[in-house]
């Protein structure tokens, strides 16, 4: 079947290199593979021209363009001719070639890739609403079952945004913002930088191209401008870094122009304002010698407090290692990055280093199962995803950046940037997380609805009559969070999905009201005196002060020694609740105006 966007044409095509010369540039540039895998491409080539030769697009370029450029990507990334014949024959399904024809002719490896591939292909994933649910789910599917199905599927779209100057402006945006929703994370979180750059870039260009066409304008100035201030830079750190006997390698480029967009919006500024668009990158041999390089770099210019990252000790989840610091360099910023150059091909190639050729030799064989983007993946093969805010969830888990937080104890837990001690507790164990009541970031009582930040030590603070609530479920970023919350309260809580008003949480703290408590006697034994039985009292402390305006909550009446809680009122002052109480639990979004509170001992 022909593509809708190709058509046939007498159009002449000597403008374009023939398929016989393409090959040929294809092997003179990627000498990576073997006569005999050379042969398998070429056959894999030959079947593609021979059956869309005469065909070209409605742009009048030959259809087999696409397909060699989507295989020069793969072969960039140094992949195995199962990947390179995959990107050759990925249309081929469109002008009659079965799975089994492939199966026969190339084997079961290029069969299986090109059958998902195309699976993927063909989904609408141009919108970010639940009915894109099942899509999402198919290509998660694909990733675990083999990686080179993803990289071959990114390649695809890389190139297709490249070339997207022949489709009506609607389609270029649809195609832009799919790529910044999904494709170009997804290349971030399988490592791909270089990829991932360009994505961000070419889908900016299209959804916002005013502040594309700024920033290029901008950069442009600034390298001429800023050329001989990088070199007198790059000049002093060869210089060090050779007296200390480490022999480096340093560029500098202009940083990506998504990644200066995103500056100007988080710092709301023109691009013209910025001063750190430009950066340089040391490659060495070791680690060692990477924290030795970041100590003469500090050595030559004040580093910039809060803006060194360490990579290598705590590496990002898709593999990433580098050290990142920032110093003031002739009055400005400069972002320096220092990496091995092992982890620089993992940097640039991402998971795709997995499958690079070393010269001479097979591919080198590595299992995918212990990377752990496919740990995360299979994992999630049977996540219902009927559930829009579930769906968000998950998607929010797999593309958001990732933080590490310890338990009191040194363990380290890996949670989704924006995550709350909730999901911490729930990560710990799905028991601490039904009881959770408080928690403390290094030592200090903090929200339940506030973000955890990098190496922070979190200490869950639980109590046996606490349970989950509608309000927790809105706070949780993780998947497991989200689901045992949702299934608690739907087996618990006749209220759940019921948005109760601050004239509902009266009435129920009006019907829930105990009686009014009387003091007993108690009968006295023999001889004995009349003895009134009273409840211990004990002085609140609000934040360690006692002189703080509060009441006690006269919905549950907390005496000593019972656990508590202290809520934030417009006229009372604070409210201290029992950390059990019912009504407490059900007010909306009271972690917000929850604060610390105990009894004076």
């Amino acid at each position: 079947m022909q593509d809708d966007k190709t058509q046939e044409t007498n159009q002449n095509s000597n403008a374009f290199p023939s398929p016989d010369e393409l090959l040929k540039q294809f092997f003179m540039k990627h000498d990576l593979y073997t006569e005999q895998e050379k042969d398998r491409i070429q056959q894999a080539w030959n079947l593609l021209t021979e059956k869309t030769h005469d065909i070209k697009r409605s742009c009048g370029k030959p259809y087999y363009l696409h397909p060699m450029r989507v295989a020069n990507i793969l072969a960039d990334n140094k992949l195995d001719a199962d990947t390179i014949i995959a990107g050759i024959l990925h249309p081929i399904h469109k002008f009659g070639i079965t799975p089994e024809q492939i199966l026969v002719q190339f084997g079961e490896n290029v069969s299986k890739i090109l059958i998902t591939t195309n699976k993927i292909i063909e989904l609408p994933m141009n919108s970010r609403t639940l009915h894109q649910s099942d899509a999402i789910r198919k290509m998660l599917f694909a990733m675990c079952d083999d990686a080179r199905v993803i990289l071959l599927t990114l390649s695809d779209r890389l190139d297709r945004i490249r070339n997207i100057e022949g489709l009506e402006p609607e389609k270029q945006r649809a195609l832009a913002e799919a790529v910044i929703e999904i494709w170009a994370p997804l290349a971030d979180r399988l490592g791909m930088q270089k990829e991932k750059n360009e994505l961000e870039d070419l889908s900016l260009k299209y959804t916002n191209p005013a502040v594309f066409k700024q920033i290029q304008d901008i950069v442009s100035q600034s390298q001429d401008e800023r050329a001989s201030y990088l070199e007198r830079a790059v000049n002093a750190i060869y210089k060090s870094s050779e007296k200390a006997g480490i022999h480096v390698s340093i560029t500098s480029r202009a940083k990506h122009y998504y990644s200066i967009y995103q500056k100007m919006r988080k710092r709301n500024k023109e691009a013209s304002e910025l001063y750190d668009l430009f950066a340089l990158r040391i490659l060495c041999n070791t680690p060692a010698e990477c924290y030795t390089l970041i100590g003469i770099v500090h050595g030559l210019w004040k580093p910039m407090d809060g803006r060194f990252k360490d990579y290598i000790a705590m590496p990002k989840s898709n593999g990433y290692q580098s050290l990142h610091t920032t110093v003031i360099c002739e009055g400005k910023p400069l972002e320096i990055q220092t990496r091995t150059y092992e982890m620089h091909n993992l940097a640039e190639h991402g998971i795709a280093s997995h499958w690079l050729y070393k010269k001479g030799t097979n591919r080198d064989l590595v299992e995918a199962e212990k990377l752990d983007i496919f740990n995360k993946l299979q994992q999630l093969r049977q996540t219902d995803l009927t559930d829009e805010s579930t769906f968000n969830t998950l998607k929010n888990e797999l593309l958001g950046d990732q933080i590490y937080v310890f338990t009191p104890k040194g363990d380290v837990r890996k949670l989704p940037s924006g995550a709350t001690a909730i999901d911490f507790a729930y990560a710990i164990h799905s028991a601490i997380g039904e009881k959770i009541i408080a928690a403390k970031a290094d030592g200090k009582i903090i929200p339940l609805s506030k973000p955890l930040q990098n190496t922070q030590i979190i200490e869950i603070i639980t109590n046996p009559q606490a349970h989950p609530t509608q309000a927790q479920l809105k706070l949780v970023k993780t998947t497991k969070a989200h689901q045992k919350i949702h299934s608690w309260l739907t087996a618990n809580d006749p209220t759940f999905s019921e948005h109760l008003t601050e004239k509902a949480v009266a009435e129920l703290q009006a019907q829930s009201q105990p009686p009014e408590k009387h003091t007993t006697k108690r009968r006295p034994k023999a001889g004995a005196h009349p003895e009134i039985a009273t409840a211990i009292k004990k002085d609140v402390l609000i934040q360690g002060d006692k002189n703080v305006l509060h009441s006690i909550a006269q919905c549950c009446h907390p005496q000593y020694p019972d656990i508590i809680v202290g809520y934030v009122t417009r006229s009372k002052g604070v409210t201290i609740h029992r950390a059990d109480c019912l009504i407490y639990q059900r007010i909306p979004n009271k972690e917000n105006k929850t604060v610390e509170v105990s009894w004076d001992n």
